[in-house]
């Protein structure tokens, strides 16, 4: 039943792009070698610096290719981030946060069991979670039993996190559309990402409307919980990454409505404006309402409906890791129809190097979200599946 109503989640709003995606090559080359389409950047966008690494200096077999390796089996996992050196914090959309100890082993006891307060139904439950960096503190988003937005501070004490504190709340005008990422930027702010407050069609004018937190990036003070809208015009940004290694750089997937699935691709700084409802993707969504793109961040990458069976993309992380560097600065998603695995670099506000692993990897399934653990290996969670990210040499 959870997986059926999951299904909702995604399938209510999608989005994707005309843009191809090339196979991958039997040995990755260390530059990018193919370039999207220029023209559907602006200003801002083009203001992001490469974030493809430099060649290893170590000396490794070549990297023939990616391959997953299922590290467990869960009732719908939907976030997973590193803790403490050799721990993991996995949470489950029914409002559970387990610990991962080392080799996966799962510890009985959840950390955090708030299941009789979430909501758990289509797009809502517990969405995402942050460990703050002193590791005592961790930051969870999710539906509370009305169906609105909270964001709640737990402490670690005596083995659970405990003693919720409320440090932000918005009530929602619709079941969908909830968004979901929360993360830690470098200023010490939590980020946030808020929909239009759901329906279709931005039938609240959310999209544009700056005096609303909906619609777009929050950043949010933890201590006093003041938040602020920091970027705007996002339909659903179910997953965004804030790409720290990669000169403070926001990475937006933003699930789109009629056709267009899209990924954009920012400096993370105040005022970004990336178009919807002007725009789906870098289309104009209502032409008899005017599609002027002046000061808009249009998407570096679209994926169209159909396109892999793409239906509402699922954006990922960009990775950092130490085991695969060939692919350091490869910023990878997927879509939770689709369930391919896809990747592209961004230099001077162009994606470039773009990869199709499916192939290799094989279809996941329904692919809900990533992850990252203690060591920056990446992750990716299906609605009933961990499968960890592993090279081919």
């Amino acid at each position: 039943m959870r997986r059926t109503l999951m299904a909702l989640l995604f399938l209510i709003a999608a989005c994707a792009t005309e843009q191809e995606v090339t196979p991958v090559p039997s040995t990755i080359p260390a530059q990018a070698t193919t370039e999207a389409d220029p023209s559907t950047t602006t200003t801002a966008a083009a203001e992001v610096s490469t974030t493809t690494a430099p060649a290893p200096t170590t000396t490794v077999a070549p990297l023939q290719g990616l391959t997953y390796e299922e590290v467990a089996t869960v009732e719908f996992p939907i976030h997973l981030v590193g803790w403490v050196e050799g721990t993991s914090l996995l949470a489950t959309k029914d409002g559970q946060v387990l610990l991962i100890e080392p080799d996966w082993q799962i510890r009985p006891t959840p950390a955090l069991d708030i299941s009789g307060q979430v909501r758990n139904e289509g797009e809502q439950g517990l969405l995402a979670i942050a460990p703050h960096e002193d590791a005592t503190r961790l930051y969870v988003h999710y539906s509370d039993n009305n169906g609105d937005t909270l964001v709640s501070e737990f402490t670690w004490t005596d083995g659970a996190f405990v003693d919720e504190r409320v440090i932000f709340s918005i009530d929602q005008p619709a079941g969908n559309h909830n968004g979901g990422m929360i993360q830690f930027g470098p200023d010490g702010r939590l980020y946030l990402g808020l929909g239009d407050g759901g329906r279709s069609n931005d039938a609240f004018g959310h999209g544009q409307n700056t005096d609303t937190l909906f619609a777009g990036l929050v950043a949010i003070d933890v201590g006093s919980g003041q938040a602020e809208l920091f970027q705007f015009g996002l339909r659903n940004p179910w997953r965004f990454w804030i790409d720290r290694p990669g000169g403070d750089v926001v990475y937006v997937a933003d699930v789109g409505q009629n056709a267009f699935e899209e990924v954009s691709v920012a400096p993370l700084a105040a005022g970004i404006n990336y178009g919807w409802s002007i725009m789906e993707g870098s289309h104009c969504f209502n032409p008899s309402s005017g599609c002027d793109t002046d000061g808009l961040t249009l998407p570096v990458i679209e994926v169209a409906h159909g396109d892999g069976g793409t239906c509402s993309i699922t954006g990922g992380i960009v990775y950092r890791g130490a085991s695969i560097p060939e692919i350091t600065g490869h910023y990878f998603y997927s879509d939770y129809c689709g369930g391919y695995l896809r990747s592209f670099t961004v230099s001077d506000g162009i994606a470039a190097d773009a990869t199709d692993w499916t192939e290799q990897v094989g279809a996941a399934g329904r692919v809900a979200s990533f992850g990252t653990d203690f060591d920056g290996e990446m992750y990716v969670l299906t609605t009933e599946r961990v499968l960890k990210v592993l090279p081919v040499r």
